[in-house]
């Protein structure tokens, strides 16, 4: 099974647009009524407000795969991101080290980029 879509709530869709679009890189699929939707590989992004109350909290944390963790960091910092971290080894299995720094996005949500490394 693959995920076809994630949602991740936002206050102010123009401004995480911008964010998504310009900082991030990802593709601005369309806008339509308060909602934006951003290619992402295989998955679709779905900024939106919340419906209601009950969908009105935090976010998941979104992990971006990336090839080069340092070059990205550097690029979206230049663009604005804040990094609540460096990049930093989270996981070593067998030959393979998993890297990851976190940022917040316009919005307050967390999430990361990730970069699993061979050796």
């Amino acid at each position: 099974m693959k995920i076809g879509q994630i949602a991740v709530n936002v206050e102010n869709v123009e401004r995480a647009v911008e964010f998504y679009k310009e900082v991030i890189g990802l593709p601005l699929l369309f806008e339509t009524s308060g909602l934006a939707f951003f290619q992402c590989e295989d998955t679709r992004l779905l900024l939106s407000r919340p419906e209601s109350e009950e969908f009105d909290h935090p976010s998941s944390v979104l992990y971006f795969k990336v090839d080069d963790l340092q070059s990205e960091v550097t690029r979206m910092k230049a663009a604005g991101a804040t990094f609540i971290d460096e990049p930093h080894m989270v996981a070593k299995m067998d030959d393979t080290e998993t890297w990851m720094a976190f940022f917040k996005d316009t919005e307050g949500n967390t999430h990361a980029l990730m970069s699993e490394i061979s050796s």
